[in-house]
């Protein structure tokens, strides 16, 4: 599951709106659209202030032995 269907799921799980999770998280709602689309240049900190919320942060993920040069 990619970050932002993490995200997209959880908030409507909690029946939360865009705006409900943004002031929640203290980031703007402009910033959980771009979430919760995937885009690809998002500021770690804020993305960890939402993640908070659902208890999680940002964090190493392994990639398969295939995909390391």
């Amino acid at each position: 599951m990619s970050l932002s269907e993490f995200v997209k799921q959880k908030r409507k799980l909690l029946n939360l709106t865009q705006q409900d999770l943004a002031d929640k998280a203290g980031v703007g709602l402009r910033f959980v659209r771009d979430l919760e689309q995937g885009k690809a240049t998002l500021r770690m900190d804020k993305v960890n202030q939402v993640l908070i919320l659902f208890g999680k942060e940002l964090g190493p993920v392994s990639l398969n032995k295939t995909d390391i040069p």
